[in-house]
């Protein structure tokens, strides 16, 4: 898919991933459309790659239906979709509060999945457009002490696959892009830092960089760091002697 003058809404867009994406689709010629809860780090993002700043909160459907009817309504259409926004949340699931809970499934599976559903009609209409979902690598392998984060993440991940089955030949792309650590607040912001030697977190440029290519390049996954798709294909061909090493070496 060309990106050039095509229309691109980007969640999660105040900081992090989805802030260095605005900036690489940007680049590429694409018209953004930004969004986020924190409206100044919004605006500071849509000023620099010379985009709408939409403020939304993506914690109840109503504000997906309203996203989603705000940003058709400034172009006409969206082209892309990039879902990147997301929360964490880490410690023993019995500590989580049910309203925590319903929260970060709702921001991390519920949102991506409504705004498709608001947008994908349109793009099989024009027979083109592309969806490209931020799943983890939690969602692919399981993570100790973040249980509800990855059941969200591998929930994404099935729908992002079962979709581009669905889109398939009807000029409609999917993709999912699965980082490790990415180097962002995102740690600070669930409240528990990353506290392991591997792996490496990786700047949030390089994941804007693969979400380029997968959009242009139609790919259907990637995983970055590449090595970490080692994990879950040892998971799927020796799932005890992946369990034995994961309780091991520890996985969260």
């Amino acid at each position: 898919m060309q990106l050039a003058d095509s229309v691109v809404l980007i969640t999660g867009a105040s900081s992090g991933i989805g802030r260095s994406v605005a900036s690489a689709l940007a680049g590429a010629g694409a018209q953004i459309l930004v969004t986020g809860r924190d409206e100044a780090a919004l605006r500071r993002t849509a000023g620099d790659c010379r985009g709408v700043p939409l403020v939304a909160e993506l914690s109840s459907p109503a504000g997906c239906a309203e996203l989603a009817a705000r940003a058709l309504a400034v172009h006409g259409r969206i082209d892309v979709l990039v879902s990147s926004a997301g929360l964490g949340a880490a410690g023993p699931f019995e500590r989580l509060s049910p309203e925590s809970i319903v929260e970060l499934i709702q921001v991390n599976l519920m949102a991506p999945v409504l705004l498709a559903r608001a947008l994908l009609p349109g793009m099989l209409e024009r027979e083109r457009g592309h969806l490209v979902l931020i799943g983890s690598i939690a969602g692919l392998t399981g993570v100790a002490d973040e249980a509800v984060y990855a059941a969200s993440k591998a929930g994404l991940s099935i729908f992002a696959e079962s979709l581009r089955l669905e889109s398939h030949g009807r000029g409609v792309g999917v993709s999912t892009v699965v980082p490790g650590v990415v180097a962002t607040a995102f740690f600070d912001r669930r409240g528990v830092p990353y506290g392991r030697r591997r792996p490496r977190p990786v700047p949030p440029e390089r994941i804007a960089r693969a979400i380029v290519h997968s959009i242009e390049h139609d790919r259907a996954e990637t995983i970055v760091p590449r090595w970490l798709g080692l994990a879950p294909k040892v998971r799927a061909l020796s799932p005890n002697r992946y369990r034995a090493l994961a309780r091991r070496f520890g996985n969260n």
